[in-house]
């Protein structure tokens, strides 16, 4: 008996979701022991290398466009400004109402998704959006 295939984007989702799961009560370990700005920015310091020596051992493309080099640099600027954030949020409330509120990225991502880059607006995502909303007020009280 073999194992199952597993979708890629299951398989590398449940590894993000475990990770930043961990990085976030690590994150708020660290904004208790230091000014939550360092502990952002060692976590930033230590995951750059880590990024490009990924590149370097993968078959990852080295060609930038302008529009692509753009993309990933404005990407980049709202993660670090979301990062920072979380880490300030870290420092003065809890784990559970700022890693809530913050996984809640992906509302926010479908919400554009369908007002900005034109995907179907359906009732089923509608009520996805909905439940996630209940969801993270529930865990934050």
């Amino acid at each position: 008996m073999g194992f199952p295939e597993i979708d890629s984007a299951v398989f590398f989702g449940s590894i993000t979701m475990v990770t930043w799961g961990i990085w976030v009560v690590l994150g708020n370990a660290a904004s208790e022991s230091i000014d939550p700005r360092t502990a952002a920015a060692i976590s930033y310091l230590v995951a750059g290398p880590l990024a490009l020596g990924f590149i370097l051992v993968s078959d990852a493309s080295l060609a930038i466009t302008a529009r692509g080099g753009l993309l990933a640099g404005a990407a980049g600027l709202f993660t670090g400004i979301g990062l920072i954030s979380m880490y300030i949020g870290l420092s003065g409330g809890s784990t559970t109402t700022v890693s809530t509120l913050g996984a809640m990225y992906f509302v926010i991502a479908a919400i554009i998704g369908m007002v900005v880059l034109g995907e179907e607006v359906t009732i089923a995502r509608l009520a996805g959006i909905a439940f996630a909303v209940v969801g993270v007020v529930l865990v934050t009280r």
